[in-house]
């Protein structure tokens, strides 16, 4: 019982960021919107469009050669050239590139290749590898079906951070009749500023099963992120 309790207050604690984290350069918390945020292949850095906006201006003004905006490397000019440098990521064990590279081979639907790739980003760290291998595990691509290892695989992820992993295990509570653990987890999600979430607990307001306080909180959470 006290492994439960212990294992909840870990789960259900709200982290302080999303899974992307903070900008290296400017350090402000990195958007959920994909537009407003680059990875860097040459470093597998993520950086906002701010600063990759600024490091475009001030290389332009200057006449400067593109170069990364964090490890100041000159950019990729062609596709071949930008896989190559993932590549090189791979091979010192970078776990975002290994990750990458993984979630490369699964959209290209090889599910063996995708999950031993997504399998040793996990055991590097990768918040995001969790997420893909809980879609694997309930899908059952390149795996057999195993719903306690998806939800293993939801569980971390949502503990570093990752809003569409804790929506879905909303979703999954509220499925099993568990309402309150789920109304937890879409707060949580909404306060990191997810808006599937947000939308949930709206319903879930005009349907009472989520009460004003909890609504109106989400609501001023999801507006501050």
């Amino acid at each position: 019982k006290r492994a439960a309790e212990l294992h909840d207050e870990k789960l259900f604690r709200q982290p302080e960021s999303s899974h992307f984290g903070d900008c290296p350069i400017c350090l402000i918390p990195l958007s959920l919107d994909r537009s407003r945020r680059n990875m860097l292949n040459c470093c597998s850095n993520i950086v906002c469009d701010g600063c990759s906006y600024a490091n475009d201006l001030r290389q332009l003004e200057e006449r400067l050669e593109s170069t990364c905006p964090f490890c100041r490397q000159s950019t990729s000019d062609t596709n071949e050239e930008a896989e190559q440098r993932q590549m090189k990521r791979v091979q010192v064990n970078d776990p975002v590139a290994i990750r990458e590279f993984g979630l490369a081979r699964y959209y290209e639907q090889d599910y063996t290749r995708a999950f031993e790739n997504l399998t040793k980003a996990v055991e590097l760290g990768d918040v995001t590898a969790h997420f893909t291998l809980s879609s694997m595990y309930r899908a059952g691509q390149g795996v057999a079906e195993n719903k306690k290892k998806e939800i293993y695989h939801l569980e971390q992820a949502s503990i570093g951070g990752h809003f569409k992993a804790r929506h879905n295990l909303g979703v999954e509570e509220f499925q099993n009749g568990r309402i309150d653990r789920a109304v937890k987890h879409w707060i949580i999600a909404a306060t990191t500023g997810d808006d599937a979430s947000l939308d949930v607990i709206k319903r879930g307001y005009g349907q009472g099963f989520v009460g004003k306080e909890d609504y109106a909180a989400a609501l001023r959470a999801h507006q501050a992120a």
